[in-house]
């Protein structure tokens, strides 16, 4: 077992101006099927649209933003939940002060950077 709290675990650069991510579990911690990060977009921050050939489960933990998959827009909040099928196009933005947002997905390797493996 691990316990930890996601202020311990670095921030890290995701390439996308105002976006972090902490890697909160992952194969580096044993962990073989799924792995659980926590994303921060600042105001005005956003993921652009994107797919992949996994899920996500999503769980916004504070603030407030726009989920999309490019035809429809989602307003959400603390407290909204989300899953986001296998290849479907989806991006993300902050429209509060901040979007936080715990996002779960397999442990594949595609999925995850090299880092963030045992």
């Amino acid at each position: 077992m691990f316990v930890g709290h996601y202020t311990e675990v670095p921030e890290k650069d995701t390439g996308f101006e105002g976006v972090t991510i902490r890697w909160l579990v992952s194969p580096k911690l044993g962990a073989k099927n799924y792995a659980m990060r926590y994303f921060v977009l600042k105001k005005g921050a956003e993921i652009p649209l994107h797919h992949h050939d996994w899920e996500h489960e999503i769980f916004i933990v504070r603030g407030e933003g726009i989920i999309t998959n490019g035809k429809e827009e989602f307003h959400v909040r603390e407290g909204d939940f989300l899953y986001v099928p296998p290849n479907e196009t989806h991006g993300y933005k902050a429209t509060g002060e901040t979007l936080e947002f715990l996002c779960i997905i397999p442990a594949k390797k595609e999925a995850i950077p090299e880092d963030e493996w045992a």
